[in-house]
């Protein structure tokens, strides 16, 4: 069960998700925030199912020269606990998920 009252820094990795952004440090550089805020957030929000994550293929990484990134996903519930928050935080108003200013605008699906 999600929480009735998410806080504005995990808001805004919800929205950096819905968004497309999908793995630790693309979230950290699309809000600002920091990495002992993002992770445990992206760590929270999977636990409540808001989000949802997959391990990129380990042979994918090793050709970029990279380790293996975690991705996240918004699930519904997710959107739907988006929609609340931007509601609730009226200083993340102009923030856009796909273009649209307003949280009717959220894709639900």
């Amino acid at each position: 069960m999600a929480p009735k009252n998410l806080p504005i820094g995990t808001v805004m990795v919800l929205h950096a998700l819905a968004r497309g952004h999908q793995y630790g440090f693309d979230v950290l550089e699309q809000t600002g925030l920091t990495s002992g805020t993002v992770y445990p957030a992206l760590e929270r929000l999977e636990s409540v199912g808001l989000a949802r994550s997959r391990w990129e293929d380990a042979e994918v990484a090793h050709q970029a020269k990279r380790p293996s990134r975690r991705y996240f996903e918004i699930t519904s519930a997710g959107k739907e606990e988006l929609i609340r928050g931007l509601e609730r935080y009226k200083a993340l108003a102009p923030l856009t998920i796909d273009g649209v200013a307003h949280p009717q605008g959220v894709d639900r699906t």
